[in-house]
């Protein structure tokens, strides 16, 4: 049996954030007063993933930046995530 490999495990989301598409710069997140020593890559995906498809996730000392596929998905994070405590620290 022949198996589609990007189905097996999860799926693996891109480093690229930083992308100069001015059309992409809308749908990035900028995430500050990140604890990024406790808080890493796969918990911030995990939190942000419920507003809409991540296509990209950097983390950075102490911020990150969150890629989605649209603007809109990228409001709605910010409006839902903006001030919530993670390890301590409020976004």
């Amino acid at each position: 049996k022949s198996r589609d490999p990007t189905m097996t495990g999860k799926t693996q989301t891109s480093n690229v954030t930083n992308k100069n598409d001015p059309k992409s710069i809308n749908s990035r997140v900028f995430i500050g007063n990140l604890n990024t020593a406790i808080v890493k890559k796969g918990d911030i995906e995990a939190i942000f993933a419920k507003y809409g498809k991540i296509v990209g996730c950097s983390v950075h000392k102490g911020y990150a930046f969150v890629q989605y596929m649209s603007e809109r998905h990228a409001r709605a994070a910010v409006a839902g995530e903006n001030a919530r405590i993670i390890a301590g620290q409020p976004l």
